[in-house]
Formats: C-alpha cells, sequence, structure tokens
C-alpha cells in the first residue's frame, strides 16, 4: 500500500514546472520542462475524471450538490 504524500503529485509537479519555468531563455524547447508539464496535464485529467466519475455515481442527488456549491 503506498503512503499518503504530504502533498499531492499535481501540487509537487507545478511547483516544479514552474521552478525550471523561471530564469529559462527557451521553455519550448526544453524536453525536461516538456515531459513534467506532460506529467502534470496527465495528473489533472486523472482528478477531473475521478470528480466527474464520482459524479455520476452519486447520481441525482451529487449533480444537485455539484450545482448548488
Amino acid at each position: 500500500m503506498a503512503k499518503k504524500a504530504a502533498e499531492s503529485d499535481e501540487a509537487r509537479l507545478k511547483k516544479k514546472v514552474a521552478a525550471k519555468r523561471a530564469g529559462h531563455a527557451n521553455p519550448e524547447g526544453d524536453a525536461a520542462l516538456r515531459a513534467l508539464r506532460k506529467r502534470l496535464k496527465r495528473e489533472q485529467r486523472k482528478r477531473r475524471a475521478l470528480a466527474l466519475r464520482r459524479k455520476h455515481a452519486a447520481g441525482q442527488k451529487g449533480e444537485a450538490a455539484a450545482a448548488s456549491a
């Protein structure tokens, strides 16, 4: 069983991407930065997909709660 991290993977990746982009002359040409951004986007997609699955699983009750929030 994996340990629960103090901060999420998404937050760590955001910090790494921000640090790499700061003071970078050509961020578009950096393969390592591109890989980090792809990992970040993958994490964001996973989080959004999970939220959508939970909303659909909750049915009408979940949709009403999400709409009011």
